[in-house]
């Protein structure tokens, strides 16, 4: 990998063009006392209908990396991304830049001075993008589907 690109990812479209409902939970799940989760059962959540907007322009991808553990994304989860949406300040995004991609949170500078990417890891350095860059935002992240160690 480059000094650019900390993160790999491996994508995919979203394919929902079969439903994958699984039972839905009708009260929220507390992180202190348990409690009993039977007769509980609302129903049924398609993960695919729930995660994803716009399915011509969203895309699943595993995230190979860690320059993005301080915003919770880690090595080996799932990210799902949003082409259609306009990113903004303080969005995380995968952005091609000078011909890899790279996954970071996006900083619009003042006074029209460009564009930094924010690695969220104090391992790595911002990226400035200068004018001389090949750079597009290719989405934005709107989902992280955590990998359970």
């Amino acid at each position: 990998m480059s000094a650019k690109n900390e993160v790999t990812l491996e994508i995919f479209s979203a394919d929902l063009s079969s439903a994958q409902p699984l039972p839905l939970a009708l009260s929220p799940v507390v992180g202190g006392f348990p409690s009993p989760a039977e007769g509980y059962l609302q129903g049924a959540i398609d993960l695919n209908r729930t995660l994803v907007s716009h399915p011509a322009s969203t895309f699943y991808a595993r995230v190979l990396g860690d320059s993005m553990q301080g915003r919770g994304i880690e090595d080996g989860d799932l990210v799902v991304i949003d082409k259609s949406l306009e990113p903004r300040e303080g969005d995380v995004v995968v952005a091609f830049l000078n011909g890899e991609f790279t996954m970071k949170t996006i900083h619009r500078e003042a006074g029209d001075n460009g564009i930094t990417l924010l690695p969220a890891n104090p391992a790595f350095l911002p990226i400035h993008v200068g004018e001389e860059e090949e750079f597009v935002v290719w989405g934005v992240v709107t989902y992280t589907i955590k990998k359970q160690r």
